[in-house]
């Protein structure tokens, strides 16, 4: 049985099966009063205390109920030694069991949150209620992702390169990453460029949110949990994402989403592309001004919730290219 119930905002801690214990908080309505059960994934050096940030009034409106949870070695999380497409579902599985979300819950995956998020597509679809991925990577080495998509993709090069890097020669990244995020720290053009404009506009009201430093770097453990899970995000996976079937063929609905800023500076558009067309049964939408950030967008992020777990999308954010 659960716990007593952990107020709303505030942090727990409960040991998984393998004895690694998982820390979560929980937003919006109470569990027990809630219409709607979301867990949130987040991505690559970050954890539970960065907010999807929903209007609080259209939370109570919809009834609806947040856990946000620090993914293995993340936040106060114990690190996967063992980490996994499978582990990081397994992790999500468990804690859904233990909260009791009933038979079935969503989930939003942001950036590198995604690969546990197609996890769960893979493995989990009998337990979910519907999925949105916001700016979900995607990796260069899925099979049937056809070199004309990516050969001029200059990502792909440095993602080939990295994930080489991170496999075979650990101590020169963890030296390069020390070393570039130490240059030029207090001076407005040390901030990454990959971040648009409007990205850094948002980040000013983003709870939560720190830039990788050198000083968090330094740390043996830090830089081995990122290298693990860029790892297993990049690397060769046991499936192949775009040769899933629809996990919801029963509902003429649709329940799976993916939401992509066009001046995304981490993730090719055309990419993303490519993966709405695929996949048929994925709704895709296209934030015509949108960067990487966008769960730190209200407007995006009311419109995410709205077009999960109502069914109602804006025009404002169908993409602009022929189907």
């Amino acid at each position: 049985m659960v716990s007593a119930e952990t107020k709303p905002n505030s942090s727990s801690r409960f040991k998984l099966i393998d004895g690694r214990k998982l820390a979560y908080k929980e937003r919006g309505v109470p569990k027990d009063k809630s219409n709607y059960r979301i867990i949130m994934v987040h991505g690559f050096d970050s954890s539970k205390e960065r907010d999807f940030l929903a209007p609080q009034e259209l939370m109570n409106t919809l009834r609806i109920y947040i856990v946000q949870f620090d993914r293995a070695g993340y936040g106060e999380s114990d690190p996967n030694p063992k980490r996994s497409l499978k582990s990081e579902a397994s992790d999500i599985e468990e804690l859904a069991n233990h909260l009791e979300l009933r038979s079935k819950f969503y989930i939003i995956g942001f950036s590198m949150g995604s690969y546990p998020t197609w996890s769960c597509i893979k493995h989990l679809s009998h337990r979910l209620a519907g999925v949105a991925f916001v700016v979900p990577i995607v990796n260069y080495q899925w099979p049937s992702l056809p070199e004309s998509v990516t050969k001029d993709d200059e990502r792909k090069k440095w993602y080939k390169r990295m994930t080489w890097v991170a496999k075979y020669a650990p101590r020169l990244l963890h030296w390069w990453m020390i070393r570039k995020t130490s240059s030029s720290p207090s001076t407005d053009n040390s901030r990454p460029t990959y971040f648009t404009d409007k990205d850094l506009e948002l980040l000013k009201k983003a709870p939560g949110f720190q830039f990788l430093t050198a000083d968090k770097l330094k740390s043996r453990s830090v830089f081995n949990n990122l290298r693990s899970d860029f790892l297993v995000a990049f690397s060769k996976w046991d499936f192949d994402p775009l040769e899933l079937s629809n996990p919801f063929p029963e509902n003429d609905k649709r329940h799976v989403h993916i939401w992509h800023g066009c001046e995304d500076r981490f993730i090719n558009l055309k990419l993303q592309r490519h993966v709405s067309k695929r996949l048929p049964w994925i709704q895709y939408h296209e934030v015509h001004d949108g960067g990487h950030l966008l769960i730190y967008d209200t407007i995006v992020c009311e419109a995410i919730l709205k077009s999960l777990l109502l069914g109602e999308d804006s025009p404002f954010y169908t993409p602009k290219f022929s189907s």
